[in-house]
């Protein structure tokens, strides 16, 4: 079992998280099966506060304090407090948990932008630009904010990517959390993610990358001023099981807006059950570079959305009505495998 700790009540939750149940069967004809849990054994707590009232300062010195290869589950309870800090979490480092006091006041935040030089004197590019990049497996979030600072850039403009967040891990969790940025502000990378009942605010692309990823009841709020688009989606070929899943979700703010943007040639997007507000342009997709004949290889689905905002994401041929049957697979936590790692509770 995972345990968690919900700051500031002092309420310890189980959370079904980093365990996988392995079946071995004897060589005999016997029908007996044995059972062991693999996966994390033990709890430790390590808090911080900006303060001083805890053992680190920093977000950072929490998690350097974590041995490598851990096979523990640690929550690192973050009080509220503004830390302003580029957080790593290796991938040396799996099961860790950062439990803020609530997403309106434990903010972790950096300002890098991709035409920024890092200590090599290279420029970081848009990926190396989040405030908090997350390498680990297993890694979870609760009730906490991530920003980058850097100031919104006009469409068009160069090097004014700036990532809040990148999970490249797999099995990430994440709930009651915001992602504050403008262009990219959450870098959905790799691996199988699911996002509850978060708030992810940005102008353009400002959820990318190539996860596998399911949105639940988040509110999508776009900040754009000429032009902007919420998702863009980087799968590659049809094999890979790649995809953003959004599930009575909220698109609010400001547009016009693209929903969704074919990053790669078999980009997948899918809106479930979903409001948009009056912010969506014309055409309600974008095929990147208009050369690639991604209108032939994406998949991009609308089910059951509403809204005053919603006719227009139905607005192109490409972009299919979903039935019931089509659009099941993107319904479930099943999208990211997560009946063996996300507690039903937790769902």
């Amino acid at each position: 079992m995972f345990l968690l700790f919900h700051a500031p009540l002092q309420v310890r939750s189980y959370h079904h998280y980093g365990l996988n149940l392995v079946t071995s069967t004897a060589s005999t004809n016997s029908t007996k099966h044995h059972h062991k849990w693999v996966g994390p054994s033990g709890y430790r707590l390590i808090t911080v506060d900006a303060r001083g009232d805890a053992e680190f300062l920093s977000v950072q010195a929490a998690i350097d304090s974590v041995p490598e290869n851990n096979m523990e589950n640690i929550v690192i309870q973050i009080n509220a407090g503004y830390y302003i800090e580029k957080v790593v979490v290796p991938a040396s480092k799996p099961y860790i948990t950062f439990q803020g006091a609530g997403k309106d006041v434990t903010v972790i935040e950096w300002h890098d932008r991709a035409r920024d030089r890092g200590p090599n004197g290279q420029q970081l590019r848009t990926y190396k630009t989040a405030s908090v990049t997350v390498y680990a497996n297993y890694f979870s979030a609760r009730n906490i904010s991530f920003k980058n600072t850097a100031p919104a850039p006009m469409p068009g403009m160069q090097g004014w990517q700036a990532a809040a967040f990148r999970i490249s891990g797999d099995k990430a969790y994440f709930s009651g959390c915001g992602f504050y940025g403008a262009q990219d502000t959450l870098c959905d990378d790799a691996g199988r993610h699911y996002f509850k009942e978060c708030y992810i605010e940005g102008s353009i692309d400002f959820i990318f990358g190539n996860g596998r990823s399911m949105y639940r009841d988040c509110e999508l709020h776009s900040i754009a001023t000429r032009f902007g688009s919420i998702a863009a989606q980087d799968r590659n070929s049809p094999y890979e099981k790649t995809g953003f899943a959004f599930v009575r979700c909220r698109v609010t703010g400001t547009g016009p807006l693209y929903v969704g943007r074919a990053m790669g040639q078999y980009s997948r997007i899918v809106f479930s059950y979903t409001y948009f507000d009056d912010v969506v342009a014309h055409g309600g997709w974008d095929d990147w570079d208009h050369v690639s004949n991604k209108n032939k290889t994406v998949f991009f689905g609308v089910y059951k959305c509403w809204g005053p905002g919603a006719a227009a994401v139905r607005g192109v041929s490409w972009a299919r009505d979903l039935d019931f049957e089509t659009a099941h697979p993107f319904l479930a936590k099943s999208f990211v495998n997560g009946r063996h790692w996300i507690a039903p509770s937790d769902a």
